[in-house]
């Protein structure tokens, strides 16, 4: 089984956690949505010595987005070596929960000494606001208690499709706008704002970049949520994705490796198998997981993936695969689980947990019930079955993890003075990204015949009254009976075809203009009627193979 080996350097620092001083008031608790009754209680959070605010501080030598440092992993070193078992064993579980009462989560956090949870869409009031979210993140926070680490705070927010904040977070596309606009310092700085508003509401770490090579249409979980299909194109966008996430100090997780985007078998819903195997794989799928390691991602979460020879086994149990991540991709952060609960995985209560741990992952995301989780690692560590030495390696990642993000400013609900500040206008870096990425599939870069008014068809509802007003405040009079007919998704009879979940949805509907755009946000609508208006030459690429024959736009 291949282990990270944490860096002997770290031995000869003198510095160490000394000071554990940052306390904040905690909540009481009821019930946890399903996973137990839990007592009112009183909680405090101990992290290292920071601005009378509430707020870690990081030292001036160890910015943000140097990510985890040895000072990091010599401090977690001491934490975990005095944890008990109790601790120790909690310490790899992230939590989910169901339902909002997130007291009761609070509770269960610091009761089974997780290491975090995640906030899903389900856990938020409906129409919850980014004050709102960012009261769930402090109170997840406070559940720290007296421990000298944080909690970690996390969330699958990569943008378009996967979307857990609604309309609390910024209205971010999937990264196969990224690939498309094929620029790093655009990616970047989209990614530092998205990064930012995350880090504003509490979070710590987000679920994201996807890193998978997608092969497009014929591929139903991760298409438009991957770059694209082209290692060299897709590396350069992780790498990007993984600068911007970590300059702001919230943690990335390259996903889902060893490559889910070949798969045609949703493992939301059961074991998709591979008919490539690790040595297969380790060319060009591997190449974003290297990039993102050579960037300095903290995480990379490994997803449920059969493969030959081991077709049962989901990869976030198979030793293999956490051998080949740190052998073959040389990655030494955090090895993160795809969510326990999902389809894929099929195991007695808290079993997943534990072949998971002893396979070689540091992170148990979502087991179906921590509670089950923790007791089978309990029974595991008793009876010799899992090694402590193992316990403690994935411990001591995590608890590193969350000693740098505490220490460059979240505590959960705001960030601290400057760490969490983007550098860069949201609104800006997402219109760059929109203009960027707009995609002419069949058609000239630049529209033929500019015009001043349009009449609208196709999409839903929704999607063509939020394209109508991105078009009226772009200057277009949106009329029934105008010269330019433009249909949302594949329509007959139209003049221009926009298509916004990928560019295998309208390749083939015949218009003599065919854009993508790849998500119905109101910057990718703007960047259409701008180019309809005569105002923005398209310059995206298609970044997955396409029908049509599509003009090089890029000019490269």
């Amino acid at each position: 089984m291949g282990r990270m080996r944490i860096p002997s350097r770290v031995l000869h620092t003198g510095a160490a956690v000394s000071a554990l001083a940052l306390i904040v008031t905690g909540c009481s608790a009821g019930d946890n949505g399903g996973d137990e009754e839990a007592t009112a209680a009183t909680a405090s959070v101990a992290v290292p010595a920071g601005d009378p605010g509430g707020h870690a501080t990081a030292e001036a030598d160890a910015p943000a987005g140097d990510g985890v440092t040895d000072d990091d992993v010599e401090a977690a070193q001491e934490i975990v070596a005095d944890m008990s078992d109790e601790e120790l064993t909690g310490s790899v579980v992230m939590l989910t929960y169901n339902g909002t009462d997130v007291d009761a989560a609070a509770q269960v956090i610091e009761e089974r000494h997780l290491a975090g949870a995640i906030v899903m869409g389900y856990n938020l009031d409906e129409g919850a606001d980014a004050d709102a979210v960012g009261d769930v993140t402090t109170t997840l926070a406070s559940a720290a208690g007296e421990r000298g680490w944080p909690v970690a705070i996390g969330v699958d927010q990569e943008g378009g499709p996967v979307a857990r904040l609604d309309e609390a977070a910024l209205d971010f596309p999937p990264l196969m706008a990224a690939g498309a606009a094929d620029d790093e310092d655009v990616t970047r700085d989209a990614i530092r704002a998205q990064a930012a508003d995350l880090r504003g509401m509490g979070f710590t770490m987000n679920f994201s970049p996807v890193a998978d090579l997608t092969i497009g249409a014929e591929d139903p979980v991760i298409n438009v949520r991957s770059p694209g299909g082209d290692p060299e194109r897709v590396s350069a966008v992780v790498d990007a994705a993984v600068d911007g996430f970590t300059s702001t100090g919230l943690a990335s997780s390259a996903k889902h490796f060893p490559g889910h985007g070949h798969l045609t078998t949703d493992s939301h819903e059961e074991l998709p198998v591979s008919d490539e195997s690790l040595d297969d794989l380790s060319g060009d799928s591997y190449e974003p997981f290297r990039a993102a390691t050579e960037a300095g991602v903290p995480m990379t979460l490994v997803g449920h993936i059969g493969l030959p020879g081991a077709e049962g086994v989901p990869a976030t149990l198979n030793a293999d695969v956490y051998e080949s991540l740190r052998e073959d991709v040389g990655f030494e952060g955090v090895a993160v689980t795809d969510a326990l609960n999902m389809g894929a995985v099929s195991e007695e209560p808290g079993q997943e947990t534990v072949k998971a741990i002893q396979a070689g992952a540091d992170l148990a995301l979502m087991p179906p019930d921590s509670g089950d989780a923790v007791a089978a690692l309990g029974e595991a560590l008793d009876s010799g079955d899992l090694e402590r030495e193992r316990l403690e390696e994935a411990a001591t990642r995590v608890v590193a993890m969350q000693l740098w993000q505490a220490r460059v400013g979240v505590v959960g609900g705001e960030s601290a003075g400057g760490t969490g500040e983007a550098g860069v206008d949201a609104d800006e870096a997402l219109t760059a990204l929109a203009d960027h990425s707009l995609t002419v599939l069949a058609g000239e870069c630049a529209f033929e015949d500019p015009t001043d008014s349009i009449a609208v068809s196709g999409g839903s509802d929704d999607a063509r009254a939020d394209f109508t007003e991105a078009a009226e405040a772009a200057g277009l009079t949106v009329e029934e009976g105008a010269d330019v007919t433009v249909s949302l998704g594949a329509g007959a009879g139209v003049d221009v075809v926009v298509g916004t979940s990928g560019p295998w949805n309208v390749e083939d509907s015949g218009a003599d203009t065919i854009v993508e755009v790849y998500d119905g946000n109101p910057a990718s609508f703007t960047s259409v009627a701008k180019y309809l208006s005569g105002d923005l030459d398209a310059t995206g690429r298609a970044p997955v193979e396409v029908s049509t024959d599509a003009p090089d736009c890029a000019g490269d």
